[in-house]
């Protein structure tokens, strides 16, 4: 016993003096690597960039570019496809897809039509009984994938088919105009509305749809519920194990997501003045949305990316359509310079992605 504690007591004495200091690794980080980091971290930064790039070259080829007319003209353009992509990219932010946000949109602004005309509901009625039903089938959408547990592509891809079809049904193809509607039910038209600040004519619903960025752009980082949404598309499995209750979260998006292209179908009959079964954003809605969430930098993995990256991604394709309307350039060009975009993006995620492994 002596003996340990003799050599106990030499250790301690060997010890005195020695330096304290814990081993440190310190890793130099090349100016990509930084560069790298700092886009992960800030993921609507790349769009942004892209977004600045364009408004200079386009503002540089057409003296017209930079008047408050031509930005307003693409804000409003913009405004239907920038409401249905917050829908898009809180799905895609729990590495799912939503393929029926278009005919979501379309039978919304169907059904709100003709409750009012068909069925002589109040407007306002309508409209609430259009949002509510928007949302269920958003709902549908979220259990399918929550609780029967079927991958969010096949899910919407059906669901897409099955609501536009239902569409054409209920309507019976029937148009409704935009003259009656001013006259017997204008709260439906409300969205087509618009200030002139300066004589530029602004629509109310430019100031929905940045009034809807902001506010789920505050929602998704500083509210548990949106770090939810990040954590089941990052990992699920880890995101459960935390005790989040992955399930009921995936079910929320999607009837949220249901709720914005609701909101988006009314927005259509105040931007078009009618209300249309064949409106083109039945088919072209969820495109146009994934567009903007990819342009826009949200990851198509989940877990990354923010509302405001697909708000300044529908700014891209908005700015590169009119920039390319006003120097002459053929149409076609929109679409091929888009497509390179698109695949510029999804290559520049799989690099940033690469700074979290």
């Amino acid at each position: 016993m002596s003996s340990d504690t003799k050599a106990a007591t030499s250790f301690e004495e060997g010890l005195k003096g020695a330096s304290e200091k814990v081993a440190e690794f310190q890793e130099e980080k090349s100016a990509l690597k930084q560069i790298q980091h700092w886009l992960h971290k800030t993921p609507s930064a790349v769009p942004m960039i892209v977004l600045a790039v364009a408004l200079v070259i386009f503002g540089l080829l057409s003296d017209n570019f930079f008047k408050a007319t031509t930005l307003s003209t693409i804000l409003q353009q913009i405004a239907i496809v920038g409401i249905i992509g917050c829908a898009q990219s809180i799905v895609v932010l729990t590495a799912g897809i939503d393929l029926s946000v278009g005919a979501i949109a379309v039978f919304s602004s169907v059904l709100m039509g003709q409750l009012t005309f068909r069925f002589g509901i109040p407007a306002p009625v309508s409209i609430a009984l259009g949002l509510m039903l928007g949302t269920a089938m958003g709902f549908v959408n979220g259990w399918l994938v929550a609780r029967v547990k079927l991958p969010p592509f096949i899910v919407t891809l059906g669901t897409w088919q099955i609501l536009l079809a239902s569409n054409f049904i209920f309507s019976a193809n029937e148009t409704i105009r935009s003259s009656d509607i001013a006259a017997q039910a204008p709260a439906l038209q409300f969205w087509g509305g618009s200030i002139q600040p300066g004589g530029v004519k602004v629509l109310y619903a430019v100031f929905l749809m940045v009034a809807l960025v902001a506010i789920m752009s505050y929602v998704l980082r500083q509210t548990a519920w949106g770090r939810h949404v990040y954590a089941v598309g990052d990992d699920p499995d880890a995101a459960e194990l935390a005790g989040v209750q992955t399930r009921k979260v995936l079910i929320q998006v999607y009837a949220l997501a249901g709720l914005f292209c609701a909101i988006a179908g009314w927005v259509m009959i105040g931007r078009f003045g009618s209300v249309s079964p064949t409106a083109s954003t039945g088919q072209l809605g969820n495109i146009q949305s994934i567009t903007a969430v990819v342009i826009g930098g949200i990851s198509l993995f989940g877990g990354r990316g923010s509302i405001v990256g697909m708000f300044f991604g529908a700014l891209i394709v908005g700015v590169f359509e009119m920039g390319l309307k006003m120097v002459g350039t053929d149409p076609q060009w929109t679409f091929f310079l888009i497509g390179m975009l698109i695949i510029l993006a999804v290559a520049v995620d799989q690099w940033i992605r690469k700074a979290s492994a």
